[in-house]
């Protein structure tokens, strides 16, 4: 059987995760009193990126979560975040297409149970790197819609039109410095 998520699949879909991600925390206002939806929104992403890395890696996935009222600014919660990318896409990297394929059991399958109605069919490895990038781009739809109704203009993050720009590299906002351009 041959996967559906190559590695080269899904480290595009990683770099067009990272710029795009990094394209709204321009946008995130910087030097304002925290919008607690907006901090939930942006912590809760980053933090199922960073769950699932430490599954991939076999790192205690408890060490992951963080409880969005633990950071007082939103530049604290980028700064948290930013690292994830490059360590997801060299794990990636260096993951076989057999390894793709292999099922992974997840740590909160019972409560994905409970949420169903039956225990969850088991995933595979390459599944679950694209969970990862498409979960993001779920949360980041809300987070642009957060930031609309903030009064901010959202940036374009299709994947199509990070194609149509040529795939540029992602732009983070300089650590202390605002983010709001």
């Amino acid at each position: 059987m041959v996967g559906m998520f190559s590695r080269e699949l899904l480290d595009e879909a990683y770099q067009h995760m990272e710029w795009a991600d990094a394209m709204v925390w321009s946008a995130v206002p910087a030097g304002v009193p925290i919008d607690p939806r907006l901090r939930w929104l942006l912590v809760h992403t980053h933090t199922v990126q960073r769950a699932f890395l430490a599954i991939w890696t076999g790192r205690p996935v408890q060490e992951v979560f963080r409880d969005p009222d633990s950071f007082n600014r939103l530049e604290d919660v980028r700064i948290w975040a930013q690292p994830v990318y490059a360590d997801a896409r060299a794990c990636i990297e260096q993951l076989s297409a057999e390894r793709l394929l292999a099922p992974l059991q997840l740590p909160w399958a019972e409560q994905i149970a409970a949420h169903i109605g039956r225990p969850p069919n088991v995933s595979t490895l390459g599944e679950t790197c694209y969970q990862v990038a498409n979960h993001s781009t779920y949360h980041r739809g809300q987070t642009n819609a957060r930031l609309r109704e903030l009064g901010v203009d959202p940036p374009l993050v299709d994947y199509i039109a990070w194609v149509w720009i040529g795939k540029p590299a992602p732009e983070w906002p300089p650590v202390g410095e605002p983010s709001h351009r």
